[in-house]
This record gives C-alpha cells, sequence and structure tokens, in this order.
C-alpha cells in the first residue's frame, strides 16, 4: 500500500496534446495562437462595447457579458498550455496544476449550461411578457442569477476536483488529451472510478438535461408567440431580438450532444481530442461573431466607437 501510495501521490502529469502530427506543431501553434486571439479580441470586444454603450445596459447584454467573460476563462485555462507544448515541447504540469484545470473547465462547463438557460429565460420573459419585462428581469434579480449561476458551477465541479484529486495513478502518468480532461485522467487511475463516473451521469440528468429542456420550453413558447405576430415586420424584429442566442444554443448543444450520443464502442481518445476542440475552442469564438453579425445594436455601437477614435487620431 505504501508504494501504491508513492506513486499515486506523484508531483506531474505529461499532456501528449497532438503528438500524431509533429511535422505540424509550429503550423498547429499560429493556428491555436490566431484562433486564441480571435477570441480574446471578439469577447472583449463585445465586453467592451456593452460597458460603453448606455443603451446596452440590459438585462440581455448583461448575461452576454457574463458569456463573453466565461469564453475568455475557460479558453484561457486550457490554450495557453496547449501553445507551449505546440511551441517549446513542455508538456509536463503539476498534479495540483492539472486538477485545477479540470475543476476550472469543469466549472465554466456547468456554468455554460445555466447561463445559456438563464439567457432563454430573459428571452422568453422579453417576448411573452413584454409588458412586465422591466419588472421580473430588474437589476437585482439578474445579479443574483448571475452570481448564482457562476456559485452554482463551481460547488457543481468542486465534487468531482476532490474525488478525481483522490484517485490512485499507478500506471503511465501520460494524459491522451490537450489538456487534463476528466475522461483522460479517468483512464490512468488505477483504482474504481464509479463513484466519479455515476456523478457525471447524475449532473448529466440533473443539470445538463433540465438546462436543455428548459431552453427547449422557453423557445417553444418564444416561437408560438412570435407567430401570433400579425406584421411580418413585427415578427422579424422579434426573431432578431433572440437569434443570436438561438444561434449559439445549437452550435453549443449540437457540439456536446454529438460527442456523447456516440457509442462507447466508437470513441477514442483521439476523436474525445478534435470534439473538446470544437467546444474548447471553436465556440468561444463563434460566439462574438454571432452576437456582433446578428445584432444591430452591437455593430452600430462599435462603428461608433471606430469613428470617435478615428476622430480623435485625426485631432
Amino acid at each position: 500500500m505504501h508504494g501504491k501510495e508513492n506513486i499515486t501521490r506523484g508531483t506531474e502529469f505529461i499532456i501528449l496534446g497532438f503528438p500524431e502530427f509533429p511535422e505540424l506543431q509550429i503550423p498547429l501553434f499560429l493556428l491555436f495562437l490566431v484562433i486564441y486571439l480571435i477570441i480574446l479580441m471578439g469577447n472583449l470586444t463585445i465586453i467592451t462595447v456593452t460597458c460603453l454603450d448606455p443603451h446596452l445596459h440590459t438585462p440581455m447584454y448583461f448575461f452576454l457579458c457574463n458569456l463573453s467573460f466565461l469564453d475568455i476563462s475557460y479558453t484561457s485555462v486550457t490554450v495557453p498550455k496547449l501553445l507551449d507544448i505546440f511551441l517549446r515541447k513542455r508538456r509536463h504540469i503539476s498534479a495540483a496544476g492539472c486538477f485545477t484545470q479540470m475543476h476550472f473547465f469543469t466549472s465554466s462547463l456547468c456554468i455554460e449550461y445555466v447561463l445559456l438557460t438563464v439567457m432563454a429565460y430573459d428571452r422568453y420573459v422579453a417576448i411573452c411578457h413584454p409588458l412586465r419585462y422591466t419588472l421580473i428581469m430588474n437589476e437585482r434579480i439578474c445579479v443574483l442569477m448571475a452570481v448564482n449561476t457562476w456559485i452554482f458551477g463551481c460547488l457543481a465541479a468542486a465534487t468531482h476536483t476532490v474525488l478525481v484529486s483522490g484517485l490512485f495513478y499507478c500506471g503511465s502518468n501520460e494524459i491522451n488529451h490537450f489538456f487534463c480532461d476528466l475522461s483522460a485522467l479517468l483512464k490512468l487511475s488505477c483504482t474504481s472510478t464509479s463513484t466519479i463516473e455515476n456523478l457525471t451521469y447524475l449532473i448529466g440528468v440533473f443539470i445538463t438535461m433540465p438546462c436543455l429542456i428548459s431552453t427547449l420550453v422557453s423557445y417553444v413558447y418564444i416561437i408560438s408567440a412570435i407567430l401570433r405576430i400579425r406584421s411580418s415586420e413585427g415578427r422579424r424584429k422579434a426573431f432578431s431580438t433572440c437569434s443570436s442566442h438561438l444561434s449559439v444554443v445549437i452550435l453549443y448543444y449540437g457540439t456536446l450532444l454529438f460527442s456523447y450520443v456516440r457509442p462507447t464502442s466508437t470513441q477514442s481518445l483521439n476523436q474525445n481530442k478534435t470534439i473538446a476542440l470544437l467546444y474548447n475552442v471553436l465556440v468561444p469564438m463563434f460566439n462574438p461573431l454571432i452576437y456582433s453579425l446578428n445584432n444591430k445594436a452591437v455593430k452600430n455601437t462599435l462603428r461608433k466607437v471606430l469613428i470617435i477614435n478615428k476622430d480623435h487620431k485625426n485631432i
């Protein structure tokens, strides 16, 4: 038992990244660097534009800022380490650093489930109960929703982190992933992982599915209300207020559902890595683009900011 304890409490893991493409490490570094910069600039732009324009100080844009900050946060947990692996081949990560990375990434997933649901509810109230919108979605309620969402996500992931950090890792310490993913860590453990797997299943049943169902129900009511609007112009304006969020929901849940509905027998860690890239990197990159391209208010504010900055330079 003493020998197992020594191996279990090893000081580091090795993140393999994408070793199957040794000749593409530098091109992959440049690709992911560009994507990461787009994520940072796009989401920071959303946050900045929302803060600068008083007309955007509404519940919808408040929650959008939370989503943008979340996208920056969880990509910053994983992508910089991946860039370091590509450029300097520094694959080692401490056990504490690995569990911390897993915790923040898992927290972000839980937060995003709930945050997208809250945003769907906000659109439901705006479309279906417009006269009571400011009363229902007042500033205090919005702040409470946001704070509780972040606290809930962190607490939901904390149990996973405690259990995973307590496992024995007496075999290889090589993580066949581009970050400390839960599934990859469980494959390294030489002790039973049934408790964690059951917990993951319960989170899916009691968190993910209720969030997805609540979001779908909200949009059933939203679409029904929009279809009852008599004028085509009224329907277009009503749908434009929720089209961006609906696009993000489809992109996010579509990616996750694709990764989980595949038969277990056909899954491999290499496939899981590729799919993880979609919701870890590509979704955060597309979110600000979707909101910027589909939202006139954001585009108008951004245009004003650019014009003002140009005028200042000319002076």
